[in-house]
């Protein structure tokens, strides 16, 4: 594995700005009526995942405030969940799609979740 140098090294983002193109993509084919509430909402909370993956780089030097913008990574990545299910009753995405699309947001929260039980991989220094 090569030296972290940027958060756009990290897989977990490269993952997470994936899934959120993915997302606004997918979109676009949503009823215009859902513009300003499903739309919004899942755009916002897929964005918000990598988002904040970047700011806890910005922050890594202190490990508390690191492991706490992961841990707004992976409530936005939950939030970003339950749009998916929304999305599949509602019938605006398919049960394949649905059904991809959590199995990677899954690695994701995965990668998460060890990096906040680790922080001490990607921090400096504890604070």
């Amino acid at each position: 594995m090569g030296e972290i140098r940027s958060f756009r090294d990290l897989i977990v983002y490269q993952k997470a700005f994936k899934l959120a193109m993915d997302i606004f993509n997918i979109t676009k084919s949503f009823p215009k009526e859902e513009k300003y509430s499903l739309i919004d909402q899942i755009r916002r909370s897929s964005r918000s995942v990598p988002g904040n993956i970047a700011e806890a780089w910005a922050k890594k030097i202190y490990q508390k405030v690191f492991v706490n913008k992961l841990s707004d990574a992976l409530g936005e990545e939950y939030e970003t969940e339950v749009w998916l299910d929304f999305s599949k009753e509602c019938g605006y995405i398919n049960e394949r799609l649905y059904s991809d699309l959590l199995a990677e947001y899954e690695e994701v929260r995965k990668m998460l979740i060890s990096m906040i039980n680790c922080p001490e991989k990607f921090c400096a220094y504890k604070s």
